[in-house]
């Protein structure tokens, strides 16, 4: 396949074989839906590869024996979604504490517990917030189309050895199952050296060793000031996010993912009927884009939050806005996409149940 070609693929795949083509070294995974094609593909490339691929028995067997894996400075990957997810918080808590590149992909169900293979955006507070003990910050990169599958692939393991910090691609069923043209290219990043850390043997140097906890009080106290202090160098460095035509809107559609695609469309209508709407779309999920969206209210713009789930992006719009302009929200926990069409009937129901001079043609 030429890398500079578009192919017809479907989004697990693309994933997949973004992960081979960034260096992917050990895969460990167990099958769930929506994501079991991942795992399918690559284990048919990885061994004639010479690589590592492992069926684990379990998603927690899976998760540790990524821990394992880079810590040796190797790129390693796990793959799963929603309630298996769930079960990886406690090794995840251990990647950040012990500063490993650990990266995972989480193509998202429905919930809560074992929820369905509806398609959702559900898992925004876990993969963002977290469920494992303690202090912590993940990366977490959200892409809205197949090729952005493959570009954040990508993006995810470089991130990853560069900090020393797990990063999760969080897509969903929709993006794993549909199809696409992409290209998948050259890799655009550039190796890092991991010789610094990484437990490759004493031989000739000094033995070395990795913790997640400090021997003491102090030390354990200013470890997890340092994990924050290069958080914050992340988010410096390193929070992403894209915008339409928000300069001249007086409300701003905003969505992550694969949602990023209706409210583009939707926003192409609403402007057509005399509305003046933007869109807003956070790429990086951790670090979230706070000071963009908060320089957009203090220009007065009203939001309207679009999710398949019941508004937890929402909460940190709100909290980015701070009280200077209104946030709602227009949402559904699983199943059947937000069509353009609903996205626009509701804000335009939005607009003029407030009344707003914007509501010219409603």
């Amino acid at each position: 396949m030429n890398n500079k070609e578009k192919v017809l693929i479907k989004g697990n795949y693309a994933i997949a074989q973004a992960a081979v083509n960034a260096g992917l070294q050990c895969y460990f995974g167990y099958p769930i839906t929506p994501q079991t094609e991942i795992g399918e593909y690559l284990s048919g490339v990885m061994p004639d590869l010479g690589r590592a691929y492992v069926c684990a028995e379990s998603e927690l067997a899976a998760i540790n024996m990524v821990l394992g894996a880079v810590s040796t400075g190797v790129r390693a990957m796990t793959t799963s979604s929603s309630c298996a997810v769930a079960l990886m918080q406690e090794a995840l808590s251990y990647a950040c504490g012990d500063e490993l590149p650990v990266v995972l992909v989480n193509v998202m169900r429905a919930g809560p517990g074992l929820g369905y293979i509806y398609p959702a955006q559900g898992d925004y507070n876990q993969s963002v917030y977290g469920g494992g003990n303690g202090d912590y910050k993940i990366i977490v990169l959200a892409p809205s189309t197949v090729q952005e599958c493959i570009d954040y692939t990508y993006r995810a393991f470089y991130l990853a050895q560069k900090y020393r910090n797990p990063v999760i691609l969080l897509a969903d069923g929709l993006l794993g199952q549909m199809m696409e043209p992409a290209c998948f290219g050259e890799n655009p990043y550039p190796e890092v050296d991991v010789s610094s850390w990484a437990l490759t043997g004493a031989k000739n140097r000094d033995g070395r060793a990795i913790y997640s906890v400090g021997p003491d009080e102090k030390k354990q106290i200013q470890h997890i000031y340092n994990l924050f202090e290069k958080f914050e160098v992340i988010k410096k460095n390193e929070t992403s996010f894209e915008e339409f035509e928000t300069e001249d809107a007086d409300i701003i559609l905003t969505a992550f993912g694969s949602m990023t695609r209706n409210i583009k469309a939707s926003m192409k209508v609403l402007r057509k009927k005399g509305i003046k709407v933007g869109c807003f779309r956070p790429i990086t999920l951790s670090p979230f884009p706070h000071d963009r969206i908060s320089e957009l209210a203090n220009k007065g713009k009203d939001f309207i939050v679009v999710e398949m789930n019941m508004g937890q992006m929402y909460k940190d719009i709100k909290y980015a806005v701070e009280g200077k302009t209104k946030v709602d929200l227009i949402n559904r926990p699983c199943g059947e996409w937000l069509s353009v069409e609903e996205i626009v009937s509701s804000v335009e129901k939005i607009v003029t149940e407030r009344g707003l001079a914007y509501a010219t043609s409603v």
